[in-house]
């Protein structure tokens, strides 16, 4: 080795291990698919996040996990392809170009529809650019090379013939509904694109006149504006109130004309005076309504919620300035009730968070019936999609169950244009994936397709569909792991299924991993309003990638939500400066030494067997959970790992041999210092990539790079059961003794005696045997380990698995604080017992456990209760 690989700065500084190293990565083409087509295939792709600004915190944890997922499946010897790629998120990012523009005093229609798509465009690359730049700082190992974007011409391609596919198979169709409506943004939106809100509001009760003179009906409504639309009101069939009007005529007020009373079961009888308004332009329920019983739609408003000529007088006002007006002249004519105030949920949009208004309007529909029926079908057979928690696929259930038919139409500029032209002269209808030969005479619909439905075809879409035999298409679809969080279950996991369904035969993705959101530190949800958002990369400024990266995965449980904390990013912090440490250690004790140096054959220490034991261990647990996507807990064996068995104790435990004079002892002893630290930088490099890399480069290595080393496994020679049991007796032996020279404040340099004593042999020869490790960590003047001795009465003592230890220390015990001591050590062991027993009278416990888990309680209860006699023993010759 070179004199610069051993060289780690004495100070871990994550700014300096991180600088230069992504764009090396990039330039070996390090993430890319290996090509290797024997190697099973691996893919994933990324939600495309929308070209509309920063990324927050929740996607730098979406894609940590992605990251950490593909990094270790590279790793295991996989043909990996992670895809990136972005949206175009129509709605939202015409919002933001548009609010842009008004800034400048210019609006779109100034501009013209293409020079808004090329200013957009151009919004489009400068954010995207952005993106790149963060994805970079996070360390994702992403395939640039293969980069897509929702409204890229092979996207384009597929958004069309899927489009056309539906549509000729009665799937897409066009008609009249009532939809909900953005006023702001002049454009539908579909259910989940609407954000209910609690707001103060009021019923407005008011009076319809009797057309025939002989009285008047009392109606209540919370959108009085929409009265001028009505065109009846109507009663429950059965109400006995109100069946000798059914068939009448009420007086609308302020428009002065007749509507008729209906019957319809909709109305309940029980709420108010069990008369309600219909007004089928302006409510989904009097839609219904209306059709049932022939109904003319009275549509009173503008595209931008201000009132339109049928409104009359109040032609021109915004809907909520006519309201103020239409309860004033009510009022005035005698016909206004009353107002009674309440809290009530409202729709909101989504993108422009003005108050939704629910519209009739011609836009196209995808019938969802048929579609959501495949996909509940589909989760009932070996190809289901898995969810993870599982209780997410009942979520996903429930939803295609009950789902509505898709509006997909948006009145905007930026997005998929629908194909579908009409004729000037004849207006019909012709959707096609090209445009019509004559094309004179015909102009293309000027809505574009919710964003939605590009981005529900973006697993196959971006792999070359419709190109069947395109070879990421058949190499890397279906995809395996889709990684995203509770929230977009419905508007895009369920999309994508449905359409990957139909569209390939196959589902998108073989698991669905549901993560939460990301919570202020108070647990509640950050947001620009109340000003407690996180910038990732202002952590990754202050802490480095590999901190927020430790961070977010080791809070990682799925499907929960997650709370950020600064003191959380402290300690991922000193854990990484922790390793940092304990790897100058290694390399200061390695010089010179080269990989081919490093050999595990010959003899080892107890401590050696041990922690190579441990390490199997660690391999196992980390990769089992892994599998299963329970990053919490591989992390949490990781570090206990690395922090307590490789740092606090073969680390110090290495230093008997490495400041000794045996040579070869010596040669081993190194040999497993840089065996472990490889096999712990591998295990780590998924979640912590870059300083990962900076050590391991810098080691005796083999390769050009962590990213593609190959990922730990266990391997059964290096674990022996017996040395590992005999070392936690030793750890526990060191704990004892160091627990009570605190105790009776006897510091390290005070000579003491300790007494073992032990009837085990077994315990005996290995305490005998690994004396250097006593004594170098207990510091014993003197040292005796027996069968038998008399034990002095003024003595400390503490029980440990097979053995009881004693140091006489006469002038520095108090007898009645050792004795409070010891019961408080006998209730410990006496707890321990009942809860093992109570395991173990458990019936379904001892017959449906692995044998393993069973003898281990059996073993666990046999120790518990030699530790519970011998403390007993000892407390009652002390109170003797």
């Amino acid at each position: 080795m070179t004199d610069e690989q051993h060289n780690l700065a004495p100070k871990f500084d994550p700014k300096a291990v991180e600088k230069g190293r992504y764009n090396e990565w990039l330039e070996k083409d390090l993430f890319k698919p290996s090509g290797d087509e024997s190697a099973p295939a691996y893919s994933i792709v990324i939600p495309p996040p929308n070209v509309t600004g920063k990324l927050h915190l929740g996607h730098a944890w979406d894609t940590t996990l992605q990251d950490m997922i593909i990094r270790q499946k590279r790793m295991q010897g996989f043909d990996t392809l992670w895809l990136p790629g972005m949206d175009h998120a129509g709605i939202a990012t015409q919002a933001k170009v548009e609010e842009k523009l008004r800034g400048e005093g210019v609006s779109r229609y100034d501009l013209g529809r293409e020079k808004f798509i090329e200013t957009t465009k151009e919004w489009k690359e400068e954010y995207a650019g952005h993106i790149r730049e963060q994805w970079a700082k996070l360390g994702l190992s992403l395939d640039y090379s293969r980069e897509r974007f929702t409204l890229d011409d092979g996207l384009s391609d597929a958004v069309k013939k899927v489009f056309v596919t539906l549509y000729n198979k009665g799937l897409i169709y066009r008609g009249e509904y009532i939809i909900n409506w953005d006023p702001q943004a002049k454009t539908a939106l579909s259910d989940i694109e609407v954000i209910h809100k609690d707001i103060e509001g009021a019923f407005y009760h008011m009076y319809y006149p009797l057309a025939d003179g002989s009285g008047q009906l009392e109606i209540a409504t919370t959108r009085p504006e929409t009265m001028l639309g009505d065109t009846a009101v109507a009663v429950h069939p059965k109400d006995e109130r109100y069946q000798h009007l059914i068939g009448k005529t009420v007086i609308l007020p302020l428009v002065d004309k007749e509507i008729p009373i209906v019957a319809d079961d909709y109305v309940d009888m029980e709420f108010g005076t069990g008369v309600v308004k219909i007004t089928p332009a302006h409510d989904p329920n009097d839609f219904e309504v209306g059709n049932r019983h022939d109904l003319p739609r009275v549509n009173v408003m503008n595209d931008d919620a201000t009132m339109n000529d049928l409104a009359g007088k109040y032609a021109g006002m915004d809907r909520f300035a006519a309201r103020k007006a239409v309860i004033k002249d009510l009022d005035e004519l005698g016909l206004l009730k009353g107002i009674e105030k309440m809290t009530h949920s409202v729709g909101h949009s989504e993108r422009t968070g003005v108050v939704v208004e629910p519209r009739l309007s011609t836009q196209w529909f995808v019938k969802m019936a048929p579609l959501a029926k495949k996909a509940v079908e589909n989760q009932a057979t070996d190809d289901a999609v898995d969810f993870y928690p599982p209780r997410f696929n009942q979520t996903f259930l429930t939803w295609m169950e009950n789902v509505h038919d898709w509006v997909i139409s948006r009145q905007l500029w930026w997005g998929h244009r629908i194909p579908a032209w009409y004729h000037n002269e004849t207006g019909e209808v012709y959707v096609g994936e090209e445009a019509p030969k004559d094309i004179e005479n015909w102009h293309q619909d000027e809505d574009v397709l919710d964003t939605w439905f590009s981005s529900a075809l973006w697993p196959f879409s971006t792999m070359g569909w419709p190109d069947t035999e395109s070879h990421d298409f058949k190499r890397y679809f279906p995809t395996n792991t889709l990684v995203t969080g509770y929230d977009i279950i419905f508007f895009w996991v369920s999309r994508m299924i449905f359409q990957s369904l139909e569209f390939t035969g196959e589902r998108p993705f073989e698991n669905v991993l549901i993560h939460g959101l990301i919570r202020a530190e108070d647990g509640r949800k950050m947001s620009k309003s109340l000003g407690n958002g996180i910038d990732p990369m202002d952590v990754i400024d202050q802490y480095g990638a590999d901190a927020l990266r430790w961070f977010l995965s080791n809070g990682s449980t799925p499907g929960q939500d997650m709370r950020f904390s600064y003191e959380k990013m402290d300690a991922a912090w000193n854990f990484i400066n922790k390793i940092w440490n304990a790897s100058r250690f290694v390399l200061m004790n390695v010089e010179g030494m080269t990989y081919d140096d490093i050999s595990l054959d010959g003899d080892k220490t107890v401590a050696d067997k041990w922690i190579l034991t441990r390490l199997n261990e660690t391999i196992e647990k980390v990769t089992n959970f892994f599998d299963r996507f329970e990053f919490g807990e591989a992390g949490r064996h990781l570090y206990n790992f690395i922090w307590d068995d490789f740092c606090d104790w073969y680390i110090e435990m290495s230093k008997e041999v490495l400041y000794g004079e045996n040579e070869e002892q010596k040669q081993m002893t190194r040999s497993i210092l840089v065996h472990v630290l490889d096999n712990i930088l591998r295990l780590l490099h998924p979640i912590m990539p870059f300083v990962t890399e900076e050590i391991w480069e810098k080691i005796p290595h083999q390769g050009e790079s962590i990213v593609v080393a190959a990922y730990p496994t266990v391997n059964e020679a290096w674990t022996d059961e017996q040395a590992a049991e005999g070392m936690e007796v030793l750890k526990e032996l060191i704990r004892s003794v160091r627990n009570i020279r605190s105790e009776v404040n006897a510091p390290m340099s005070k000579p003491i005696t300790l007494l073992i004593k032990t009837s085990k042999d077994s315990v005996k020869d290995f305490f005998e045997a690994n004396t250097n490790y006593i004594e170098r960590f207990c510091h014993p003047e003197v040292l005796e380990i027996k069968e038998e001795f008399d034990v002095p009465d003024l003595a400390m003592s503490a029980v440990i698995t097979g053995a009881e230890i004693y140091l006489p220390l006469e002038d520095l015990i108090n007898i009645d604080e050792e004795i409070a001591r010891l019961e408080k050590e006998l209730d410990k062991w006496t707890s321990e017992v009942a809860l093992v027993e109570k395991k173990l009278s458990n019936e379904r416990f001892v017959s449906n456990a692995p044998e393993a888990v069973v003898a281990a309680e059996r073993e666990k209860q046999k120790d518990y209760l030699e530790k519970q006699a011998s403390v007993k023993e000892r407390l009652a010759s002390l109170k003797k």
